[in-house]
């Protein structure tokens, strides 16, 4: 920030002062407008020789506007539509991920700089973040979701912002990038619309959160959704859904309120579907629970493979407790699940699905049962010849799904 922008910054501030930003009488003018005033009397000063002009007007604005009203130097990817993530491992070192891809950027910070950013990053979420409590994610007001760590647990604060996006929401949209071939599309549609409970599995940035969203986006109109996540990501296009987050607990140490609470609260709001953003503790058994509750869900989880998938799901219940058993938890994944989708982020940054499990209901040996609908081959996802074993929702909706899976060559 050259001198210049900064001398208008204080005087933009002082003046949101005056006007009454943020406390109870009216806001005389909006922010941009102050701004604009205040870089044009600037230049009009400037034109009699007592300051230096400045370079280009715009952008001396819009950096007084990120300044003021937004997130200082960091605005600028924030705004910008190619950047998917941006983070600081240290003041001086700061990443941005365009296309799947890490760049460092020319961007430098001062540790201070970096505080005031998290301060008020966290303003508007309710959370904190401090030595009692050094790690923190929340959600920022365009959507994105902020993670945060503080020293003496890392060296310097480390700060993470994965941006939302609301491009991608529907399944058709992900076909169109390649991501997904219309034949799986169709079949994925038509398994949302039979009630299918589906598990979303890959590596983190593979693009999970996307597919549950566009999967739900398949849903009926008049179905209510509730959706439970440790902090707010998904935005289905659903008609009636209520988003639910987890809540960190208070200096005292109450008040937290957990996965496991709120899945249980959702099972008390007339939910047609049940939506879990990540599963990643005991949570999961809450999460069973719920389906073999005959309620239709879905949730992603962090995996190697679908079959890791599956595996990781029979174990994370066991967490709950020492009462929780092997023999009561893998049975019930192997009939609650239906299908288990894996998304796969390759090195040159594409996002796609490689794989589609369906279950057959079945444990051979402590193996649960499944095989694979969908395989990717030769970059392309396509249809194996097999067909899923548990027909029965598929039937009660009046769908065949062999009507998809028998006609590849049509597709």
């Amino acid at each position: 920030m050259t001198d210049a922008v900064r001398q208008i910054t204080d005087r933009v501030r002082e003046r949101v002062r005056q006007d009454g930003f943020g406390a109870d009488r009216a806001i005389a003018m909006p922010l941009g407008d102050i701004a604009r005033d205040e870089v044009r009397r600037y230049s009009e000063h400037a034109l009699g020789g007592a300051a230096a002009l400045l370079a280009d007007e715009r952008a001396a604005e819009a950096e007084v506007l990120a300044a003021v009203g937004g997130l200082g130097p960091l605005q600028q990817y924030l705004d910008d539509p190619s950047v998917e993530e941006i983070w600081v491992n240290t003041p001086t070192r700061v990443f941005v991920a365009r296309d799947g891809k890490a760049e460092l950027t020319p961007l430098v910070l001062t540790e201070g700089e970096v505080r005031d950013l998290v301060e008020r990053m966290l303003s508007s979420s309710g959370r904190r973040v401090d030595l009692s409590q050094p790690f923190v994610d929340a959600s920022l007001p365009d959507g994105s979701r902020l993670h945060v760590v503080i020293p003496d647990v890392t060296r310097a604060w480390s700060v993470n912002i994965r941006k939302f996006s609301a491009r991608i929401r529907e399944l058709q949209q992900l076909v169109a990038l390649g991501s997904l071939s219309r034949q799986a599309a169709e079949f994925l549609r038509m398994s949302v619309l039979a009630g299918c409970n589906v598990l979303v599995s890959g590596a983190t940035q593979s693009g999970k959160t996307t597919l549950l969203g566009a999967l739900m986006s398949a849903a009926r109109r008049t179905d209510r959704v509730i959706t439970v996540e440790e902090t707010f990501e998904l935005d289905l296009a659903v008609r009636d859904v209520v988003a639910m987050q987890c809540r960190q607990p208070s200096l005292e140490g109450s008040g937290e309120i957990t996965l496991r609470r709120l899945i249980k609260e959702a099972l008390r709001m007339r939910p047609d579907r049940i939506v879990v953003g990540e599963v990643r503790e005991a949570e999961a058994l809450d999460l069973l629970l719920a389906l073999n509750a005959g309620v239709p869900g879905a949730c992603s989880i962090h995996a190697n493979s679908a079959r890791d998938a599956l595996s990781k799901l029979s174990t994370l219940p066991l967490l709950a407790g020492r009462n929780i058993d092997a023999q009561f938890i893998v049975p019930t994944v192997a009939s609650c699940i239906d299908l288990v989708v894996f998304c796969e982020l390759d090195r040159s940054g594409a996002r796609y699905v490689s794989e589609i499990l369906a279950l057959s209901g079945a444990v051979n040996a402590g193996v649960i049962e499944a095989s694979a609908l969908f395989e990717r081959s030769g970059g392309e996802l396509k249809a194996t010849g097999g067909h899923p074993a548990k027909l029965e929702k598929y039937r009660a909706a009046g769908f065949d799904p062999a009507i998809v899976l028998r006609r590849s060559e049509a597709w």
